[in-house]
């Protein structure tokens, strides 16, 4: 589910399977689409990276492109 609405951005240290809050907010922003992800219902993001993803769909195509260029192993 995407929020559109106002809020405030959430600051997040993404662990492997959890994350924690740095700065509490209402949401993180797609590292690839810019969407605004309510925190609540954050699913996908890379510890490696520390970037939050829309989808899993986002989530594999940004996995393949950073192995692609050398930046993940």
């Amino acid at each position: 589910m995407l929020d559109r609405s106002g809020g405030r951005p959430a600051k997040l240290r993404y662990l492997s399977g959890s994350y924690q809050v740095v700065a509490p907010g209402d949401y993180v922003l797609c590292a690839v689409t810019g969407a605004r992800l309510p925190v609540a219902s954050l699913r996908y993001w890379s510890s490696e990276l520390q970037e939050a993803y829309a989808n899993a769909e986002v989530a594999v195509g940004r996995y393949n492109e950073m192995r692609a260029s050398g930046r993940l192993a």
